[in-house]
């Protein structure tokens, strides 16, 4: 027998405060990961915009983790414009077994997937719709073999289209950290971001500032030739303004050079220990 419904039922749950028999609570979206895989926290690495160094500041916390003796792995969402594996000196190809997808690593142990990992030409267009990017996404969360790990990073793509959305509904996060830059144009953007995870209910753990400032190498005069937008936003919305990260020339070496581990990030540091105080506290 049928449920009644309430007079004048539109049968759209979501826009009626009434509670009838056939209501229907929303359902969860999480995505399960592997049955071989034991994550204790997942981090989303976010911004509203691209070219603020997102991906720098994801590779630069998940080597500060390591560091800290965390066992740390990389899931590169930012399907098409992977970066990390260049990063971090990777050319390899990685390979399935019965078990799934065995991720590359790193020198010192930091487990990586990304799309360019997966192409046999690495300069190659991803020319996928949204759809088949947010399921390849899935599916480095479900299908790649992560073992046992303390902090997972998410490298989202920018910007709060189908693969963002697909991260924050399937992939179960502990926080997300906004990526900026110091512009006062930027704070508008970092509002989408806050406000997209606010929706979500993923929580906000702060703000990372990259290209802060420059330093000038002779005299190691600090200019701040973007200006300090960064301050007032974090203010504004309440949050913590985690890191200030300034453009180092050695930190471009190290990335053109695939020698990411090597550099010694002391202007991020302060926002991997406030990260994980949070997370554990």
């Amino acid at each position: 027998m049928a449920e009644e419904k309430t007079s004048g039922c539109s049968g759209n749950c979501s826009s009626c405060s009434q509670s009838c028999g056939s209501r229907k609570e929303p359902q969860s979206l999480l995505e399960p990961t592997g049955e071989y895989n034991n994550i204790k926290h997942v981090i989303g690495v976010v911004s509203g915009k691209g070219g603020v160094g997102k991906s720098m500041v994801t590779s630069s916390l998940a080597v500060l983790m390591s560091k800290m003796g965390y066992k740390v792995g990389i899931l590169d969402a930012d399907i098409t414009g992977p970066s990390i594996p260049k990063s971090f000196g990777i050319n390899s190809k990685v390979y399935q077994n019965e078990l799934g997808i065995l991720p590359a690593e790193t020198k010192n142990g930091i487990k990586i997937m990304s799309i360019n990992l997966l192409l046999e030409d690495k300069e190659a267009p991803v020319l996928w719709r949204g759809p088949v990017i947010a399921g390849a996404v899935k599916q480095f969360w479900h299908d790649v073999v992560w073992g046992d790990l303390d902090y997972l990073f998410v490298d989202c793509p920018p910007g709060t289209g189908d693969v963002p959305l697909t991260v924050f509904q399937s992939i179960p996060l502990d926080g997300a950290v906004i990526v900026t830059s110091p512009q006062d144009l930027v704070s508008m953007i970092v509002k989408k971001a806050y406000n997209m995870a606010n929706m979500m209910n993923i929580p906000v753990l702060g703000i990372v500032e990259n290209m802060s400032s420059v330093i000038c190498p002779e005299c190691k005069t600090e200019f701040k030739i973007f200006g300090s937008g960064s301050d007032s936003i974090a203010e504004e919305l309440g949050l913590d303004l985690l890191g200030k990260m300034p453009i180092d020339v050695d930190l471009a070496k190290a990335v053109d050079n695939g020698s990411f581990e090597l550099y010694d990030n002391v202007f991020l540091k302060p926002a991997a220990e406030a990260i994980d105080k949070k997370i554990n506290k």
